[in-house]
């Protein structure tokens, strides 16, 4: 809802996997549905997704919002989140918004250069994002800025300038999407006439990788790494071409405990050795299809990896510390 649909990669109704959003009176029964199947003590959260929340129109959000408020008064769910564009919020919005529980405003800023916002469509500039951050953070809400990479125009160094200037404006969280071309899109003219080429798979995994370390250092959260799987998105339907992978974060992370476990290994002779990861990281540490025990054996290291939840994420420990 609310979206301009100008971006010349977007075809929301295909990406979404929907066409017609819910109404505000279906939002109590959606919500329960999901609810029904959570456990209790688990923290929740509603998400307003899939377009611009704040540009349609206020009493139409406010109807969305007053269903929702009313799961935060009971205590049942925990706090809202919205997602938007950058040139869709100003002061009445956020005051709106922070009076009916909101917590999270996610922003789709999808690159910080001014170059590449233009060859996408977006319809706004570096200015409308930084202002919006800006804004955003001094109401107090968390602040979650959204990227893509491999758009047309963009390259390494300004997909690594994108995350760098996340960082300035003070995310607490991120998303780091690849581009796809998807049917029915202004990207699609473009690829088929060769004035657009999408990024390969091992491309899109190297620049991630990167992004994701800078956010690490810098303790801003990264909430999803690729598009979420969908049947809309295969070459069946409506994906066309570009870096898509169903496990494209696994790809990613296991190319990151690659080099983590090289760093590490660098002085050791080869041996069998036993390190402790955090127990959520220990499937990266494997490797995707166990790629990086497979590598590690080849050079002659036999590992195994045991889980610590405590362990910080991307930290490996000796067995014995």
């Amino acid at each position: 809802m609310a979206c301009p649909h100008q971006c010349v990669f977007c075809n929301q109704q295909k990406i979404s996997g929907t066409i017609n959003a819910p109404k505000p009176a279906e939002i109590k029964e959606i919500i329960n549905k999901y609810l029904s199947t959570l456990n209790k003590n688990i923290e929740t959260e509603i998400a307003f997704f899939g377009g611009s929340f704040t540009g349609i129109p206020i009493k139409l959000q406010e109807e969305y919002l007053i269903e929702a408020h009313k799961f935060i008064k009971s205590g049942k769910v925990n706090s809202i989140r919205v997602s938007t564009r950058p040139d869709y919020i100003d002061e009445n919005i956020l005051q709106i918004l922070k009076k009916y529980g909101v917590k999270t405003i996610e922003l789709g800023a999808q690159s910080t250069d001014n170059y590449v916002l233009n060859k996408s469509g977006r319809g706004h500039n570096f200015e409308a994002i930084k202002n919006s951050a800006i804004l955003i953070k001094s109401f107090g809400f968390e602040l979650g800025l959204q990227m893509m990479i491999g758009l047309p125009g963009d390259t390494r160094e300004k997909s690594i300038q994108t995350a760098l200037d996340i960082v300035a404006l003070g995310a607490d969280n991120t998303r780091i999407y690849p581009t796809l071309v998807v049917k029915d899109t202004e990207l699609e003219k473009l690829y088929i006439t060769g004035k657009y080429v999408p990024l390969q798979i091992n491309e899109a995994v190297s620049i991630t990788k990167e992004l994701i370390n800078i956010f690490h250092k810098n303790n801003i959260k990264v909430l999803r790494v690729g598009l979420h799987p969908s049947e809309e998105l295969t070459p069946e339907n409506s994906f066309i071409a570009g870096p898509i992978h169903n496990s494209f974060k696994e790809l990613v992370l296991t190319d990151i405990w690659k080099d983590i476990l090289t760093e590490k290994l660098n002085n050791f002779m080869p041996s069998e050795y036993k390190f402790v990861v955090n127990s959520n990281q220990i499937n990266y540490a494997v490797g995707y299809k166990k790629s990086n025990i497979k590598y590690f054996y080849s050079k002659g290291f036999k590992l195994k990896f045991f889980g610590k939840l405590e362990i910080p994420l991307f930290e490996i420990h000796d067995c014995n510390n």
